[in-house]
């Protein structure tokens, strides 16, 4: 009866268009209700604050805030343009070069936000236009971008490998050393798609740049480029925690924007902060009515009945498993953000990926793949809708330029899947 309560409230609020915290709290609520009936409604709801204060104040969790702030920053210390002006001098003269430079800038812009829907907003003003200039298609020019902004929620600092080992219990760092080459391999099945169908494209290139200029394209993005390799030296180093890499990445990246590249005023500063507890607010917000979601499915022992149902269907096979793993997860990509799906899967399939065998830090790179997919799926793939307000197109076009991207990508997340060392071979 509770578990009816529970997905029956959570679907019409869906189907109604409520937002993804107030679906998995509502719900949650309903379900409690129903769950202590007969009790006082006082004694009833007094989990409620207990369950969300716990939720929030992880210690681990603190690093979000952190990356959505550091993320801000160096969005608008400028790091994009500097970045694309870079590739674009090492990558222009390349039939299909601009294709690649939108792919790799996506890659290092993707290290620094941690943002998928930010790594879209922050090199797409500049990228489309080019993609389209050099021959493109507009349609394909903003679903690679909205593809490339994906990469952002996989290569570390990931604030999706922050939630997933907050809710799995598993080492950050190790997420962040796993989430490295699949990011990487997610880049080059864009630039190999990108390549193929440049083929049949008139592309044009940019004259070849020398070594002088290069040069000092480099010296201008520098600082950038730095961003990373403070942010993920510093972790591997092991001379701090995720957490405070987060902070220090804040610093580092004010420094830049307001002493060296010199593009944040105090005006800026402010919208950058507000942006920042806008973004956070609504993490956290998800973050609690999953965790209430959760509670309802565990106190309902629901876990447990999945669990076993997974475990009788899958008859100990980590092919069958994975299988369903990735149907599911590509399915609830196109119609759920990726902290809620990671609170709602992720005491799911856990528990059975642990009988099977499985590495806890091979089971999230392979979900976190799988959302990152759907940040470009439709119809409700948030970097679809970024890019075409940028791009001025509408879904219905995007749409259509977006299946070669989906199509490389979806190799990525097979190769992935099923050769664990692609994740486990830095950790």
């Amino acid at each position: 009866m509770v578990g009816i309560v529970l997905l029956c409230i959570f679907v019409i609020l869906l189907v109604f268009g409520a937002p993804i915290a107030v679906c998995l709290g509502l719900s949650s609520v309903g379900a409690i209700v129903v769950q202590g009936a007969g009790k006082p409604l006082e004694a009833i709801m007094s989990v409620l604050p207990r369950l969300c204060s716990s939720a929030s104040s992880k210690f681990v969790l603190l690093a979000i805030p952190f990356f959505i702030l550091s993320g801000n920053v160096m969005e608008k210390a400028g790091i994009s343009g500097r970045l694309i002006r870079l590739a674009e001098a090492c990558l222009g003269h390349i039939k299909g070069g601009m294709a690649i430079v939108c792919v790799v800038v996506s890659c290092f812009f993707a290290a620094i936000s941690g943002s998928g829907p930010a790594t879209v907003a922050a090199l797409g003003l500049i990228m489309i236009p080019a993609l389209v200039k050099a021959g493109y298609p507009a349609s394909y020019s903003c679903a690679l971008m909205a593809a490339g902004g994906a990469i952002g929620v996989v290569i570390p600092p990931s604030i999706t490998f922050v939630v997933y080992g907050s809710i799995a219990d598993a080492s950050i760092t190790d997420l962040f050393r796993a989430g490295m080459l699949p990011g990487l391999l997610m880049g080059v099945g864009l630039i190999v798609v990108s390549l193929i169908l440049g083929r049949k494209m008139d592309l044009k290139t940019q004259p070849k740049c020398s070594g002088k200029e290069r040069w000092a394209a480099f010296k201008d993005a520098f600082f950038g480029l730095m961003m990373p390799v403070i942010i993920l030296g510093g972790i591997y180093g092991g001379i701090f925690t995720p957490t405070e890499a987060a902070a220090v990445s804040v610093f580092y990246g004010l420094f830049v924007g307001v002493f060296i590249y010199k593009e944040i005023s105090f005006k800026k500063f402010i919208d950058i902060l507000v942006d920042s507890c806008s973004t956070t607010a609504t993490v956290m917000f998800i973050t609690m009515g999953a965790t209430l979601f959760a509670y309802v499915l565990t106190r309902a022992r629901l876990d447990l009945l999945i669990r076993d149902f997974m475990i009788s269907v899958t008859g100990g096979s980590t092919v069958i498993f994975f299988l369903i793993v990735n149907i599911v997860l590509l399915i609830a990509g196109c119609f759920l953000d990726s902290t809620s799906a990671l609170y709602i899967f992720t005491p799911l399939f856990a528990p059975v990926a642990l009988a099977l065998g499985i590495d806890p830090i091979h089971l999230g790179v392979v979900m976190i793949v799988n959302l990152a997919i759907g940040l470009f799926t439709p119809p409700v793939g948030v970097n679809l809708y970024v890019a075409c307000g940028i791009g001025e197109i509408k879904i219905e076009e995007i749409s259509k330029g977006i299946i070669p991207c989906l199509i490389g990508e979806l190799v990525i997340l097979l190769l992935v899947t099923y050769i664990p060392q692609i994740s486990l071979l830095l950790v």
